[in-house]
């Protein structure tokens, strides 16, 4: 009914930047709170940062300061900059949803694919 799909990912040196998109389609009456969490080899994977419908924004202490989320509701779209990249960034990062879907009264959680971002020089 809904996908989420991310992209943006790559390969990048210490210190650079990247910028992640997550585009959402489907039966959308409207998304709520839009996250990225990522997950690294043999790791949990971890909430990176979220963002509220109203644009409410929060950080792990990781990534605070460098990293900034933000979201276009026009075009469904969520965005991640990332700045001052580190190698203990290198995760596979995912985008999660809550949705609320259109011509029901459901509201579903989802999930994208994930997209890989490798800090290394």
């Amino acid at each position: 009914q809904v996908q989420l799909v991310e992209s943006g990912g790559g390969l990048v040196q210490p210190g650079g930047s990247l910028r992640l998109s997550c585009a959402a389609s489907g039966r959308i009456f409207s998304l709520n709170a839009m996250s990225w969490y990522r997950q690294a080899p043999g790791e949990q994977r971890e909430l990176v940062a979220k963002i509220t419908s109203g644009g409410s924004t929060s950080y792990s202490d990781s990534v605070k300061g460098r990293f900034t989320i933000s979201r276009d509701n026009a075009k469904n779209t969520m965005y991640l900059q990332m700045n001052s990249l580190k190698p203990e960034d290198t995760a596979v990062y995912y985008c999660n949803a809550g949705v609320w879907i259109g011509g029901s009264s459901l509201y579903q959680n989802y999930w994208g694919q994930g997209t890989r971002v490798t800090v290394s020089s």
